[in-house]
């Protein structure tokens, strides 16, 4: 046998003889090291080891490369749309930026509560000091938004908190940048102004967290268009509109040709697809809404605040079942007047037909001009009544619908601002016809911001917003800006203003020094007679409504009038008992006696939006409360931890009657169902 040279073939320390044709993993093509390196279960932390093992690697995984793009893709698949296919990216600098706005955006929302938690509560809570550090951090807006949304699609019953303040920041930015695109809309020339593009942005602030879009909106008028298309194709093959291609602005000059495309569109819209006007319930504010939108809601009636003299008038009792399932104009196919009109006119206009939107009083119209020139005699139009079905009328006929006469000018047109204007004052007229709950304020909020930024000098809606503001205690400075500006627009508000500069003031110095709040322990004397504990849900026995405690005191705190309203006087133990503050699923805040409620026999989440205010967790049976609600109950989660394994854990059947345990949950579950 030849005796090995120079080394050659010595046995390695395991005994073998390595192959010197043997391959390493480095030793492969880069297209196939790549493809193992976006195996789906390796994360950026494993391949950030393998381009710490060598320079080949290191290579391999550069930050312009397949790896670190498939990474980030893999990771945040929502941002894909913010890059063209195939673009050249610096995917490893991406990544690190998308980690650190995460790890900031988490940071800064956990910090919330504990900052706004002791705040008095109120209704349509703005949290302006945390929106400002979020703009603040001068990251891309599309990375803050998408962890935020990262945030709310986690596991549904964990993160009741962050979620909750979470939702508030992505309502808040998602407004700020619809405003600024209904900025840059009005400063587009008046002819260029589209009154379906300002509906929809009028739309999408009132309801941001919605996926409500032009382009999808258009998209349904294209399906529109193409049925009145399909019926004008019966009556007449070779009509103009037919050739008239989308985003096409071309007119129908002939007015019999005009005239066939009214039928055909009044055709398609109120006997095809059935289009109504809703007369059940006009004041809905989803009527003046262009998106589809799912909302039960059953309304309690608590308090109507009249916001121009702050007069509080309580009421109590279930106020009305609104709707179980509301949609928008398009897909519900009902609305008022101004949305049916502005879908009427766009559908129209795609067709051929200029139709001018008519600011009617009480009643909002279109026009259609019968002279071939230019004319403003208003008996040269018909009058079309989209929210009656696309009723034509004369001038004389209009004055049927209203009861009176008015005079020409209320029969001229106006501009698309105008109509924008007259859409926003609807729902302010609603707002402030609200029930003082969380949903009328947003309104009223949302429809005032809406309302001063297309015309921004309006005196009255100005004070409205201020004092809106400083009722709901948010947003101080903002509140004597605004006062500034009325004083400088109308000197003779000097009483309301100097009034709310007083108050506000001392709002801000009351910020300065906030009151420590109440800590109650379970296990002080006056709180022996308390039952029951924050975090457990509850069934009212008398009105039946579920419920879970976030709060309690030992005795009714509440005013005498509240008092003999809600006829507590007529309860066993009177006021001298506990009453307990309960989250109810209608989405309601009550104060309840303690008599009046019992443990859930079968406890569910209960659907309320200030569940995450109070509680950090469904834990099937309870709610964790969370650390602010603590701090302020520091013994009340053992108590809740006792109630439920006394409470449940006996209804539970033991390992000796496992024969029964079927049973029991099959009634559990129906009982669930009921």
């Amino acid at each position: 046998m030849a005796t090995p040279v120079d080394g050659e073939g010595q046995p390695s320390l395991n005994g073998t003889i390595p192959d010197p044709q043997t391959k390493k993993l480095t030793d492969l093509p880069t297209e196939l090291l790549e493809h193992i390196l976006c195996f789906p279960v390796l994360k950026h932390v494993d391949i950030c080891n393998v381009s710490c093992c060598c320079k080949r690697l290191h290579d391999v995984c550069h930050g312009r490369g397949k790896v670190w793009g498939h990474q980030y893709k893999l990771r945040w698949p929502r941002l894909q749309r913010f890059y063209r296919q195939n673009e050249s990216c610096d995917w490893l600098r991406e990544y690190k930026t998308r980690h650190r706005v995460g790890i900031q955006i988490r940071r800064t929302v956990e910090s919330i509560s504990k900052r706004f938690f002791t705040e008095v509560p109120c209704v349509g809570q703005v949290l302006g000091d945390s929106f400002a550090e979020i703009e603040s951090l001068g990251m891309p807006e599309h990375f803050c938004e998408d962890e935020l949304l990262f945030i709310l699609n986690s596991d549904k019953r964990k993160s009741l908190t962050l979620k909750y303040y979470a939702k508030k920041i992505l309502y808040f930015l998602r407004q700020q940048n619809i405003l600024k695109s209904l900025k840059n809309f009005l400063e587009q020339p008046t002819e260029q102004q589209s009154a379906l593009e300002g509906a929809v942005l009028v739309d999408q602030y009132c309801n941001p967290l919605a996926d409500v879009t032009l382009d999808s909106i258009s998209a349904q008028l294209d399906e529109i268009t193409e049925k009145v298309k399909k019926m004008l194709r019966i009556k007449n093959p070779s009509h103009p509109s037919l050739r008239i291609a989308q985003g096409n602005c071309s007119v129908v000059e002939d007015f019999e040709l005009q005239r066939q495309v009214i039928c055909a569109l009044n055709s398609v819209l109120y006997e095809q697809l059935q289009y109504k006007g809703n007369e059940c319930d006009y004041y809905n504010p989803l009527n003046s809404y262009i998106h589809q939108v799912d909302f039960p809601e059953i309304l309690y009636l608590q308090g109507v605040k009249l916001l121009n003299n702050f007069q509080i008038i309580l009421f109590c009792g279930i106020f009305s079942l609104i709707f179980l399932v509301i949609v928008q104009v398009l897909l519900r196919r009902t609305g008022i007047p101004i949305s049916l009109s502005i879908l009427y006119m766009t559908l129209a206009q795609r067709l051929g037909v200029q139709l001018e939107p008519v600011n009617f009083p009480n009643h909002f119209l279109l026009r259609w001009c019968q002279k071939p020139t230019g004319t403003e005699d208003i008996y040269d139009f018909v009058y079309i009544d989209a929210f009656g079905k696309g009723k034509q009328l004369t001038a004389k006929e209009c004055e049927y619908l209203i009861g009176h006469q008015v005079t020409a000018d209320y029969y001229s047109a106006i501009s698309t601002t105008e109509v924008l204007l007259r859409m926003v004052g609807n729902l302010l007229n609603i707002g402030k016809r609200g029930e003082g709950n969380e949903k009328s304020y947003q309104l009223l909020r949302d429809s005032l911001d809406l309302y001063l930024t297309i015309n921004p000098d309006n005196v009255q809606y100005l004070l409205l917003q201020a004092r809106l503001y400083f009722h709901l205690g948010i947003w101080p400075e903002k509140v004597l800006d605004i006062l500034q500006h009325i004083q400088a627009l109308d000197p003779s508000q000097h009483g309301a203003v100097g009034y709310l500069v007083q108050h506000t003031l001392e709002h801000i110095q009351h910020k300065k020094h906030p009151v420590t709040p109440e800590v109650k322990r379970r296990s002080a004397p006056e709180h022996l007679e308390v039952q029951y504990s924050v975090g457990l849900i509850m069934k009212h026995k008398r009105s039946g409504y579920n419920c879970v405690i976030y709060g309690w005191d030992p005795k009714c705190t509440m005013s005498p009038e509240w008092i003999s309203t809600m006829r507590v006087h007529q309860l066993s133990n009177g006021a001298n008992q506990p009453f307990y503050n309960v989250l109810v699923q209608d989405g309601t805040c009550r104060y309840a006696a303690q008599e009046n409620l019992e443990p859930h026999s079968a406890p569910l989440e209960i659907g309320h939006p200030e569940v995450g205010r109070y509680f950090s967790e469904f834990a099937d049976t309870y709610y964790v409360a969370n650390e602010e609600l603590q701090t302020r109950y520091p013994e009340d989660m053992d108590e809740t931890l006792c109630t439920v394994r006394e409470f449940y854990h006996r209804l539970t059947p033991s390992a000796g009657n496992q024969e029964e345990a079927p049973t029991t949950d099959q009634n559990n579950q129906q009982a669930m169902s009921m």
